[in-house]
């Protein structure tokens, strides 16, 4: 079955973190997706428009939201980077395939969720936790983000304000590059996970961020934590 192609204007490109980029597109008509999937995106190579590949997104907003919101970690001197940064504006149009992916909540456990993310890593989770939580979903869900700084905190309004709305969300940050003013855990995931779920082995474990990282949570989960392996899922990094 061949994959839907669609045609989309950019209606936002913003810097929201450090070195990344909130992009947002026209939702097309017809197009629906289920939390956790991604789009591909054909990007034009600056000095020759007709040299093109395509990049690979997760979707960061909800099928209830008129527009897809996509958070792209800039790397300098990259093609997405250049063409993001130098070319994609309000009104740029711009070609996606998709859905794709199977990554997302698997409804049918009884375990309540433990999502482990790093920077950009956090973007399909939002559209994760924002459909999950306004579904009804009452299980218990923990959110562990790492960054670098405060500055790269991202979402960080927008995720208090769920945490608040829902007694049974709650986030938490570690940075592993704070200042002095910083008040939260200092450090990786890694090691704030144990102390946000001791009882790991009876989660069901979604990761998604920088390589290492979910490399190292994937080893510590299944063979310090105690985590089966059916409860443990993890998504590269898009």
């Amino acid at each position: 079955m061949p994959i839907p192609e669609y045609t989309v204007e950019c209606k936002k490109s913003e810097l929201v973190a450090e070195n990344i980029y909130e992009l947002q597109f026209a939702k097309p008509e017809g197009f629906t997706f289920k939390p956790g999937q991604f789009i591909m995106i054909d990007v034009p190579l600056l000095d020759n428009p007709e040299d093109i590949q395509p990049r690979a997104y997760s979707i960061a907003s909800t099928n209830e939201e008129g527009h897809i919101t996509l958070a792209v970690r800039i790397k300098e001197g990259g093609r997405a980077g250049d063409w993001i940064v130098k070319q994609l504006k309000q009104g740029t149009q711009a070609r996606i395939q998709g859905p794709l992916g199977v990554f997302g909540f698997n409804p049918s456990t009884p375990k309540e969720y433990l999502l482990i993310c790093t920077g950009a890593g956090l973007v399909p989770f939002r559209s994760m936790l924002k459909t999950a939580l306004a579904e009804g979903e009452d299980r218990k869900i923990d959110l562990v983000f790492g960054a670098y700084t405060e500055k790269d905190i991202l979402w960080r309004e927008e995720i208090d304000a769920l945490a608040k709305q829902y007694p049974n969300f709650s986030w938490h940050i570690a940075l592993s590059d704070a200042d002095d003013s910083w008040q939260g855990h200092r450090g990786f995931v890694q090691s704030l996970v144990p102390s946000i779920a001791p009882d790991c082995s009876q989660k069901s474990v979604y990761v998604c961020g920088n390589p290492l990282m979910a490399k190292d949570v994937k080893q510590h989960c299944l063979e310090d934590w105690g985590v089966p392996k059916e409860d443990f899922h993890m998504e590269g990094f898009i």
